[in-house]
This record gives structure tokens, sequence and C-alpha cells, in this order.
């Protein structure tokens, strides 16, 4: 009898009894490959454990490892949990191996045993990496194998703690009869690693690749199925890297640490805002200072915008590091409600320095204040912090964390802070020595934000 064939799309997994050109799920096109039906195997399980109730369930303190980065250990929610199945995703040549050998190198020297298992580098290469970052401890033990049914032997003799997958598409089970990195091998092996993971109480660090759009390789389910899921992020041109929480079922899914790639490796950066307005000028047109909060953190980081008269019949819109959505809703909202009639007219370029990328809406006013000290050629006041959400009627609307965004700019020498007035009423003045000024519309945040000079 023929073995039985389906169609599977290497993008989100959709399966089908036919060829398709485009997937009618994801709608991307010739992502579709061939792949053989096999009868699944028999797994062996073990025995059925009983229900409780909920107030009978013994809730015991998890005692979490410390990756020996204390920017690490927040994002993760305050360490390693035992038992728990990670993700790092990142584009290549990112530092994603170069993170998970010196997080295995922390570990180590604290007693930890580790096997980092590789399917795309030899020994050789892994230990020349843990010679240049001082990472050749006795208690890492290297394996290089793509089988995972033999690197899960492997860990079956050397009894770690910590086993590090490098990376899921190159791994593969002979379960199943597709290519590694196909959706069915990410899966299968994924699915293998997560069993073995709560059986034996081993954290298990998987790397993953990241396709063309910014996302994971390999099927949604990927990031559905582990435990925690962060991306690594960065421009190579530049040596500082931010690895951003996606998903955290062991803490909070905002947090961020930022690094600086090294020759000796990686090097956290406790201060962020210290590095994203590090060399900002007073007293120059276009330039403003946002306040957001990243989960728990407040980071100041230095908007600036650059509003020319274009040549052309279509003026052009850029956005680096803010979203371009959230900026052409900033810009109709000035040309129609505070009077910039200029705008339609000009070339607008709106710039987060330092890499960093925002969404949140409360950088809307710090924005509208760059874009808007740039068209009038005006500086804004010196030593000033902006945060607030903009609405489409031109008003300024509260936002979250005002304690921290204001405790942040205090802390690094900021003497005034542009914010809602609804925030100001229920802020008691008298606990900050900074100078807060309430504004409730653009225009009132024109009138009070630019300088008298």
């Amino acid at each position: 009898m023929a073995n039985k064939i389906c169609y599977v799309c290497n993008e989100c997994g959709y399966e089908s009894s036919k060829w398709l050109g485009k997937c009618p799920i994801c709608n991307q096109w010739n992502t579709f490959f061939e792949q053989k039906l096999t009868k699944s195997k028999s797994v062996s399980r073990t025995a059925p454990q009983k229900s409780e109730l909920i107030s009978q369930v013994d809730l015991q303190a998890v005692p979490r490892m410390d990756s020996g980065f204390s920017e690490l250990n927040r994002v993760l929610g305050g360490g390693i949990v035992p038992g728990s199945v990670c993700l790092l995703g990142g584009d290549p040549g990112i530092g994603k191996s170069t993170l998970l050998l010196q997080v295995c190198k922390n570990l180590a020297q604290k007693g930890f045993r580790v096997l980092y298992a590789s399917g795309e580098e030899s020994k050789t290469q892994i230990k020349m990496r843990a010679i240049r970052l001082d990472a050749h401890t006795e208690e890492i033990y290297l394996h290089a194998e793509n089988e995972l049914n033999a690197i899960l032997n492997e860990a079956e003799n050397t009894t770690p703690q910590i086993l590090v997958i490098d990376s899921i598409q190159t791994v593969y089970t002979e379960d199943s009869p597709s290519t590694p990195g196909t959706v069915s091998q990410v899966r299968e092996c994924t699915m293998k690693l997560m069993r073995y993971a709560k059986m034996k109480n081993v954290c298990v660090l998987i790397i993953g690749h990241m396709t063309k759009d910014g996302v994971i390789a390999g099927p949604k389910v990927l990031e559905h199925m582990v435990d925690c899921v962060l991306y690594f992020e960065g421009e190579k041109e530049s040596a500082y890297r931010i690895i951003r929480s996606n998903k955290n079922r062991f803490g909070s899914s905002n947090e961020i640490a930022v690094f600086d790639m090294t020759e000796s490796g990686l090097l956290e950066i406790t201060n962020p805002s210290e590095l994203f307005i590090g060399g900002r000028v007073n007293g120059i047109p276009g330039s403003a200072v946002a306040c957001t909060l990243e989960g728990s953190r407040p980071i100041l980081a230095e908007v600036q915008a650059l509003v020319s008269k274009t040549a052309y019949h279509n003026p052009r819109r850029s956005a680096t590091g803010v979203d371009a959505g959230r900026l052409y809703l900033i810009l109709a909202v000035l040309e129609k409600r505070a009077g910039l009639t200029f705008l339609p007219q000009a070339d607008v370029y709106v710039n987060l320095t330092g890499g960093l990328s925002i969404s949140e809406p409360a950088c809307d006013l710090a924005i509208a204040m760059a874009i808007a000290s740039g068209t009038k050629n005006l500086p804004l006041l010196s030593d000033c912090a902006i945060f607030g959400e903009i609405g489409l009627l031109g008003e300024i609307r509260s936002v979250g964390g005002i304690e921290k965004r204001i405790s942040e700019a205090e802390k690094l020498g900021f003497s005034r802070c542009i914010l809602p007035e609804r925030n100001l009423q229920t802020l008691n003045q008298k606990d900050y020595t900074i100078e807060l000024i309430g504004v409730k519309s653009v225009i009132d945040a024109f009138t009070k934000g630019f300088s008298s000079q």
C-alpha cells in the first residue's frame, strides 16, 4: 500500500491534501512542501494523576537560578525557573550563542551542570568562543549532534540542570520523516524537549532562527508551547543589544534588558536612560526627551524631528524607532488642531536615538513637541522630560506609571517635566523637587513648553 502524503505550509503549519500556491491561512506564497503521513508510534505514558481542588494544591516557592546578569534575571521575572523551556530568537550574528554561553558560564560557576548541544557548530568552534568569553569551565559539557534522541540520551548520562539547544531549526527526530527545520520537525522536537524539561525538572534554553519578517521561524504553536519567549534585537552596526520579553509564564511580558557587545562578550547596562540620552545638547530645535515605560522600567529617550520643505509633489514621512501609524496620527492632529499648516508641504523625519524602538502612546506628546520645535525652529524648555498620550481632538490623555517616570527624570537631573493635567491632579507636588507642568491639549503644551529665549 502506497504511503499517503499531505502538503504542509512551512510558515503556519496548515495542512492540505493537495499542493497550493498560496496558503489560505497566512497568505504566503510557495510555502507548501510534501510530507509523508506515518502512523503515530505508541508513546509510553506515566501513571495517570488524580485531580485536586485548587485550594488543596501544595504551593512551594520555586527556587530560581541566577543567570549572572541582573538585567536578564529581571526580564525572566527573577531568574531561570527549573523545569522551564525558554526560547531565544534573533537575527543571524546578533549574539544569541554568545549570550547563552555566558549564561552557561555563570551557572556553571555556581555549581550547576550544563549540557550545550549544538547542531550548527563543532566542539572546536564552541571552545574557541568559550576561550574568548572566558567560559571554559569544567561544569559545561559540549555535544555536537543534530538528532534529538541522541541529545536526550546524552542528557540522561550527564544529568544536567540546564540543557541548551543551538538551534531548534537544525535539530531533528527520526520519528518524523520530514527534513530539519520544517514545521513538523520543529513542533515534534519542541514537544519532546518540553516533556523532558517537565519530567526531569531541567531548564531547557532553545535558540531559534528569525524569518525575514522578524518573527521566530517555525509554526506559531512553537511559541505557545514554551514557557518564555525572548527576542534579541539590535543593529549589527551598533554595539547595543536589547532583550525583549514577548511571553513569560513566570513574570511580566513587557520587560527589556540592554547589553553592550564587546570583544569579551556582552556587558549589561544597568541604566539605559543615560545611554539613550547621552550626548544630547540642550537648546537645539527639533529635540525632545520622552519618558517611556518598558514593563516596570522607566526609560528616557531622545526624540529628534527634522522638518524641511519638500522639493517633490508628495512629502516624505520617515519614522525610525517609533510607530509609523502613530506618527501619521500625530501629524494629522498637529495640522488640524494646532494650526501647523506647513506640514503638508514638508518632509518630516522622526528618529529615536540609541536604536530603541517604542510603541507606547505615552510618547505621543514628546514626538509632537519635537515636530513642532523643528517646524517653528524654536528650542523646547531645557532639561525637560515629556510624556502624555494625544487624542484625535488634540487633548492630552492621562497615562500610567506616573511616579516611576517622574522619579527617573528627577534622578537623571531633569528640572522640569511636562505631563497630562489629569495625572498632575493625582500627585502631591511637594513630594518632588522637579517642576511639574500640567497640560490639557497640544496647544496648551506648545504655550508652556517652548523656551522664552
